[in-house]
């Protein structure tokens, strides 16, 4: 299924995760990237948490990280996580729309 957002230009590699931070799917990515993408997911989901409880908000919609291997796009999934990585942010708008699309959201 997400092995499809590679054919998207720019697209890196993307991974879905669970509630418990295990990978449920993935495509693109090797084992040494895995764990730094894990981590991020984690983070993603703290920050993505502290908003929520500060605005008073009950979902999120989308967040987008620009760490050092490029930017990434963490969007939820019912209580997973997809991340999909890309190589440069004047793709985000393609990349959103194929992510939506995936998802069923477009």
């Amino acid at each position: 299924m997400i092995a499809t957002l590679l054919e998207v230009r720019g697209v890196r590699h993307t991974v879905l995760v669970s509630p418990t931070g295990e990978v449920v799917a993935s495509a693109g990515m090797s084992e040494a990237q895995m764990s730094s993408e894990l981590g991020l997911v984690a983070a993603g989901r703290a920050v993505i948490g502290s908003l929520q409880s500060q605005m008073a908000a009950e979902s999120w919609q989308e967040i987008v990280l620009d760490v050092d291997d490029g930017p990434v796009l963490l969007t939820p999934h019912g209580d997973q996580v997809l991340l999909t990585a890309f190589d440069e942010v004047a793709n985000l708008g393609r990349v959103r729309f194929a992510v939506r699309k995936l998802l069923g959201l477009a």
